[in-house]
C-alpha cells in the first residue's frame, strides 16, 4: 500500500532536552527528521543498520572507528553513507537539522529503547 505523509503532520518526539525527531517507517527502511541543539553529542555507537545522513542546516562533526581516528565535518547539503556496524559519534556545531535514513528500520527508535540518546544532554 502506498502511504502519503507530510512532515508537518508527523508527530514530533522529544528524545531529550537537546534532541527532537520525527519518524516515518516502512517495512524495509526508516527515515527520521532530526533537530539537535548546539553542543549535543550523539555518543559513540554502532548498529547493524546501513545509515544515510543528510545535513539540512548547521554543522555535524563525525568521528568514525572505535578509536575515532577518522574525523569529518558535514554542512548543509552534505550527505554521507555509514556502512553497517561502523562505530560513529557526532557533535553538533550550532543548531542542526538533518535527515537520517536506515535500512532496516531502527526498532530501538520505534520502541523507544534507544537509551544511549535518552540519557545524554548538551555539553
Amino acid at each position: 500500500m502506498i502511504t502519503r505523509l507530510n512532515w508537518h503532520t508527523v508527530p514530533i518526539e522529544t528524545v531529550n532536552p537537546s534532541m527532537s525527531r520525527q519518524i516515518i517507517s516502512g517495512e524495509k527502511l526508516m527515515v527520521a527528521r532530526i533537530r539537535f541543539k548546539a553542543g549535543f553529542t550523539v555518543p559513540l555507537h554502532h548498529h547493524v543498520h546501513e545509515q544515510v545522513t543528510h545535513v539540512i542546516s548547521g554543522t555535524m562533526r563525525f568521528w568514525f572507528g572505535e578509536n575515532k581516528d577518522q574525523v569529518m565535518d558535514l554542512g548543509p547539503g552534505d550527505v554521507i553513507v555509514i556502512p553497517s556496524n561502523v562505530p560513529h559519534e557526532a557533535l553538533m556545531i550550532g543548531d542542526v537539522e538533518e535527515v537520517d535514513t536506515w535500512a532496516p528500520p531502527r526498532q530501538d527508535w520505534l520502541d523507544k529503547t534507544d537509551g544511549y540518546l535518552r540519557k545524554v544532554s548538551a555539553q
